[in-house]
């Protein structure tokens, strides 16, 4: 059907209907539109509806986009709303549990995992001398020390060497066997100790140790402590890198067994714990 005839049948069933919804007065005039006037009517009409179309078009999809922002809007404040809902169900399981904090993960923290854990008194060995000896840990002494006396420097070799025997009383416990033997030992260096009295020089020997699983090459200054409660010394050079000490704790380590000496199940009985200072 070709445009003329369709806008001709749309005016027809326009007057139609016109004609049945108002009374017919042959006395009022109508204008006619003519095919050209019609045809430039309906173009115009045409391009109103064409432009509204699109008008709309643009408003839904701003209208679909907008939704779409206020959905992940929605679903981001959901996940935000879980993670808060999960932060507080651990937050009052915390408050509910005791806090249960493990010495492995404290000692991982602090550096302190590898290291051993003396008590402020221990048994240690001196596995080339054959006896077992009572000793004191003292932080606050750079080197350990060894009760001498009898010192004697000799050399050997073209190198410097003491000979001496261990400086004990009665009251110290040790294999008797070596009460009185004589021990030589290489110097490795020699420190000067201030005192009130004066100054001093003392010898420094290195001689293997063991206290519990600690096997150690110790540097001993050798001089007389037994106006001391304790013939052993052991300070920081000690300590560092291998041991921390538990200031709370004595003897956590058991006495080694040497020929001639007690067993280590009876050291119980010769164990005290008194300050390092004059008997």
């Amino acid at each position: 059907m070709s445009r003329p005839l369709l806008y001709s049948g749309v005016l027809s069933l326009s007057l139609l209907l016109a004609g049945c919804a108002l009374p017919i007065d042959s006395t009022d005039s109508h204008p006619v539109l003519g095919a050209d006037e019609f045809t430039l009517r309906m173009d115009q009409l045409e391009a109103d509806l064409a432009a509204r179309c699109e008008l709309q078009q643009v408003a839904l999809s701003d209208h679909s986009r907008r939704q779409e922002v206020l959905v992940a809007d929605v679903r981001e404040v959901g996940s935000l709303l879980r993670h808060l809902r999960a932060d507080v169900e651990r937050l009052e399981r915390v408050e509910s549990e005791p806090l249960v904090i493990t010495q492995e993960c404290v000692a991982d923290e602090l550096g302190l995992a590898n290291k051993e854990v003396v008590g402020r008194s221990e048994w240690i060995g001196l596995p080339d001398v054959g006896t077992y000896l009572k000793a004191r840990i003292d932080s606050g002494a750079n080197t350990s020390s060894l009760s001498a006396q009898d010192i004697t420097r000799f050399e050997r070799d073209g190198a410097n060497w003491v000979r001496f025997r261990l400086g004990l009383t009665q009251d110290d416990v040790v294999v008797d066997d070596v009460r009185e033997e004589w021990i030589e030992a290489p110097v490795e260096r020699r420190v000067r100790i201030v005192q009130a009295s004066g100054e001093e020089s003392r010898p420094v020997v290195s001689l293997m140790m063991t206290l519990g699983p600690i096997r150690e090459s110790v540097e001993f200054t050798l001089n007389d402590r037994t106006h001391l409660n304790y013939p052993v010394l052991l300070g920081r050079r000690f300590l560092m890198d291998i041991a921390v000490i538990d200031v709370a704790e004595t003897y956590l380590h058991e006495r080694p067994e040497f020929p001639g000496g007690r067993p280590a199940d009876e050291a119980a009985m010769d164990e005290d714990d008194r300050d390092d200072e004059e008997r």
